[in-house]
């Protein structure tokens, strides 16, 4: 029974409910009325808390949503990977890699591609930025830039997996060709390497490309419209803009991305700014800016990393010795390619490349 305190003035006043409470004490006239029907929602008891705790931490349609597809798509790429570490598929430039341990820091060279990561999580390290990803976020990189990429969750029950899927920039162009494409935003001075939150539509997506892997005889005809539909979720999230910017014509980061491929192909060349930027049409210090704000480095260390990585590469497939090899990417002295290779690789280019053919070597990818 709940009782209601009767207004001591005023015999028609609406009553005050009173709360259980064992040293309460009552006024003098008290009056009970009918019992109220029982609430939905018990306040009060341990189960009644924990029910509702349970009801909270329940996933929304969308979040449940997103769930399954993430599974799904970490099934797929294991299913189709099984126990190798790379997988080079059929479908032009889709890659599935897997790592079951965390690895060390590794100078590689990040080529224009989106990566994602349904299972695990990786972090890449450009210039002073890190950046995080896994299966809430992609990585996108728009230009070659050489990083320091690390697996940091990653075990034999749960693998590290990750589908690699290299941009084609004309498939970029042919979106922003349209008139039905309406122009973004301009990117700010960010890196040409960033992460995007995934979608439902997006993950769906990656879902459908990894089916065709079971049917080829239709990868020809719909895997290019399944990137393309990737590529246009890719272009109308946050970093749409600077991978729009880099693939225009005549724009500061195209012209940039034009000093970069410079720089890519002559890499055993000095390095004269003024020749790359004549290259690329642009003022000397204004390819300074925008290079150090696509690359977070300046030219002159950008050509050092890229000259040590394919050193390593030359040495790590062929049997060559280290001055050779120091000639042959540009340096003109063999003592400074040496402290220079152990600075970036964090030990001696001998000891280092006998390191990554042991059999229990990791890939540097």
């Amino acid at each position: 029974m709940i009782l209601y305190i009767q207004n001591t003035e005023s015999e028609t006043g609406n009553g005050i409910p009173i709360l259980p409470n064992d040293c309460l004490i009552l006024p003098i006239r008290v009056f009970p009325i009918a019992p109220l029907p029982p609430l939905p929602l018990i306040l009060g008891g341990s189960k009644g808390i924990s029910d509702m705790k349970k009801r909270s931490k329940r996933p929304s349609g969308a979040s449940s949503r997103m769930q399954e597809l993430t599974s799904e798509l970490a099934r797929k790429v294991a299913r189709l990977i099984g126990a190798a570490e790379k997988l080079t598929t059929a479908i032009p430039r889709l890659t599935l890699h897997r790592r079951t341990a965390p690895t060390a820091g590794c100078p590689v060279t990040y080529e224009p591609s989106v990566i994602v990561i349904p299972q695990g999580r990786k972090e890449v390290q450009l210039g002073a930025k890190t950046l995080i990803y896994d299966s809430s976020r992609y990585l996108l990189t728009s230009l070659d830039l050489p990083t320091i990429a690390r697996v940091v969750e990653a075990s034999e029950e749960s693998p590290c997996l990750a589908v690699t899927l290299k941009l084609d920039i004309a498939i970029v162009r042919e979106f922003l060709g349209r008139e039905q494409f309406h122009p973004l935003a301009p990117p700010h001075d960010s890196p040409a390497m960033s992460t995007g939150r995934v979608s439902e539509e997006f993950l769906a997506a990656w879902c459908r490309l990894l089916d065709l892997l079971a049917k080829p005889e239709d990868i020809p005809f719909l895997s290019g419209l399944i990137e393309r539909e990737i590529m246009y979720r890719i272009l109308r999230g946050p970093a749409g803009p600077r991978l729009r910017a880099i693939a225009t014509l005549g724009d500061q980061s195209h012209r940039t991305a034009k000093a970069i491929a410079w720089i890519r192909s002559n890499y055993a060349r000095p390095l004269h700014v003024e020749e790359v930027a004549h290259a690329a049409g642009m003022a000397v210090s204004t390819l300074h800016h925008h290079f150090r704000a696509l690359t977070a480095m300046s030219p002159l260390q950008y050509q050092k990393q890229i000259r040590l990585q394919a050193a390593r590469a030359r040495m790590l497939a062929d049997d060559v010795d280290a001055a050779t090899v120091a000639f042959e990417v540009g340096y003109e002295s063999a003592s400074q390619f040496s402290r220079e290779y152990s600075r970036l690789f964090g030990q001696p280019p001998i000891r280092d490349i006998r390191t990554l053919r042991s059999p229990s070597a990791a890939s540097p990818e």
